[in-house]
């Protein structure tokens, strides 16, 4: 069976004193009913607080992105050794908010994606299609693209140290979520496209979903064959929902 993995993306949320509540609340809540890996993503600036609270927890930490390169003039930004420093195990690259608002293109997302195994953190690759992509019937394309540049970057034995997550970009923090069978269809295309380079591969390879995904409809999109658990955003915010998420995972 693959791993299931529920990761919560808290993007530019939060203040410390309500950041660390949450943390409290999901630790109470991560129980033996919680049997899928959980990870929590929050602004750089609580990596450490949100670390410390964590120690000894089974709640893994990540980071919502880093630099493509180890150290430099780059204002603002962060390598993946700070990340590593504060005990970080996943971190998200390519996501749509960073393609979208910050410019970031396929090539830099799969030197990011690099970056990130040199320095031993587990990469979650998203990938995924605009409203207009999809209604113009190219689903496949952007997705193929997009997975073809991080390959070209890293190659196929890198995704055996990575999580892929399908975001469209339709779905993002609009409440619109693709249905159970549009996820499912798209994950099936993802699993396809390892395949091709490596069978054995595509059959362990975690993929998550990600797009609007609640208390409400996770059960259905996990119940599909190729979705293995979810990158979650707003409902993340919420112990109450995220742990029920974390339940049906």
């Amino acid at each position: 069976m693959r791993p299931r993995l529920v990761a919560g993306n808290w993007k530019m949320h939060g203040t410390r004193a309500a950041i660390e509540t949450l943390v409290e609340e999901l630790k109470r809540g991560i129980d033996a009913g919680v049997r899928a890996e959980v990870a929590v993503f929050p602004p750089y600036v609580y990596l450490p607080c949100v670390a410390e609270r964590l120690a000894g927890t089974a709640i893994a930490l990540g980071a919502q992105n880093l630099w493509s390169e180890e150290s430099g003039a780059y204002t603002g930004e962060v390598s993946g050794s700070m990340l590593r420093d504060y005990n970080c195990r996943h971190v998200i690259v390519g996501h749509s908010e960073r393609r979208t608002l910050m410019g970031e293109g396929d090539d830099l997302v799969g030197r990011k994606f690099a970056r990130a195994l040199a320095h031993g953190l587990i990469p979650i690759l998203c990938v995924g299609e605009t409203l207009a992509e999809r209604q113009a019937g190219r689903t496949e394309q952007v997705v193929a693209r997009q997975l073809g540049a991080v390959l070209d970057h890293a190659g196929i034995a890198a995704f055996r140290a990575a999580v892929v997550a399908y975001e469209p970009v339709w779905a993002i923090g609009t409440g619109r979520t693709a249905s159970p069978e549009e996820a499912q269809a798209v994950h099936a295309f993802v699993r396809r496209c390892i395949a091709a380079r490596d069978p054995e591969l595509a059959k362990v390879l975690t993929i998550l979903y990600g797009g609007s995904v609640k208390a409400s409809n996770a059960g259905a999109l996990f119940a599909m064959a190729d979705i293995d658990g979810a990158l979650v955003g707003g409902a993340s915010l919420v112990s109450d929902e995220f742990l029920a998420i974390c339940r049906a995972a």
